[in-house]
């Protein structure tokens, strides 16, 4: 008997089982033979010692990774802002809580005018889901346009629409409107309405994520897009004048601080809630923004800074009705 094959025997639970000297491998393997293992660790070690020189000429030629680099690469396109890219990564990341996307169709009545309205709240916040017969509203997009200021303080681009429309004319407003057929989802409506708007090329905005719907009293499920301006002097303010009158622009953070603002109880549907004002002053200017547009802004700014406002804001948690019309209070 081969000596090599030659079997052995180890002693299990008093039981003898024959083991073979070596284990099993397939045909040509190395370890066959001890002269075949040394020879295969002569030739792995030969082609180690010859990749040496090719590593090393590659470690002086290959930079080393920075992990502030694809950092820095963002915020080029915010003009050397690190707070921009920042804030850009941070939106990135947010999660919108979920919506009623799955809700069966129902005819509404058409509204014309603009995004503005004097109830503005999540459509998270409603409790449609409880009514056996739930709807599908119109959609419409606004844009929530950020950069940031002189002073280093983040902003927002608002309008005040024009004195000649036939609803909501003179209020102030963000930016938006009813969805377009040719539109493939919210931000290319809310992109294109700021374009047709106020003249902002969508190529200076960067789109970084979207709120939860909101739904007005004209019943539109109005979704929030967050872009941020790229370069606030390549942006040059062009109002329609059809629509908008006066295009400006606030601190966001003023839309979470109880300062310059009042609120007032409002019922609808007989629920309760609150309403907000917030006066904002320029150098020759006064503005009062509230309603739909200060709900959309109080939210966008709490989800910017990660905080809650620092007053109440008293939501209508109240139930849309089955039959939606001009009747409707």
């Amino acid at each position: 008997m081969n000596p090599m094959t030659q079997p052995r025997f180890k002693l299990c639970s008093r039981v003898l089982f024959p083991q073979p000297l070596f284990p099993a491998r397939p045909i040509g393997h190395p370890r066959l033979s001890p002269l075949g293992t040394f020879r295969h660790a002569e030739r792995k070690n030969a082609k180690l010692f010859f990749m040496i020189p090719i590593l090393r000429r590659l470690s002086k030629s290959v930079p080393a990774i920075d992990p502030l680099s694809k950092f820095m690469d963002s915020s080029s396109f915010f003009g050397g802002s690190r707070r921009l890219a920042a804030l850009a990564q941070q939106l990135r990341l947010y999660k919108a809580p979920p919506t009623l996307e799955d809700i069966d169709e129902q005819c509404l009545e058409e509204t014309a005018g603009k995004v503005v309205s004097q109830v503005g709240f999540p459509e998270s916040a409603t409790p449609i889901a409880q009514d056996p017969e739930s709807f599908r509203p119109k959609r419409a997009a606004v844009l929530v346009c950020l950069f940031e200021g002189d002073a280093g303080d983040l902003r927002v681009v608002l309008t005040k629409r024009s004195s000649r429309l036939s609803t909501h004319s003179g209020e102030i407003a963000l930016p938006g409107g009813k969805a377009d057929e040719g539109d493939k989802d919210d931000v290319d409506t809310a992109t294109r309405e700021a374009r047709e708007e106020i003249g902002l090329d969508p190529s200076l905005v960067k789109v970084v994520t979207v709120l939860e719907p909101f739904l007005s009293k004209l019943l539109l499920r109005v979704v929030p897009v967050i872009g941020i301006l790229n370069e606030k002097k390549a942006f040059k303010p062009a109002p329609n004048p059809s629509e908008v009158e006066v295009v400006f622009d606030a601190p966001l953070e003023m839309f979470i601080k109880d300062e310059n603002r009042r609120a007032e109880e409002r019922e609808w549907m007989g629920h309760k809630y609150l309403i907000h004002f917030f006066d904002y002053e320029t150098e020759n200017k006064k503005y009062l923004i509230w309603g739909f547009t200060a709900g959309i802004l109080i939210r966008a700014a709490s989800v910017v800074f990660q905080r809650p406002p620092a007053f109440v804001e008293q939501k209508p948690p109240f139930k849309i009705p089955r039959v939606l019309g001009k009747d409707t209070p």
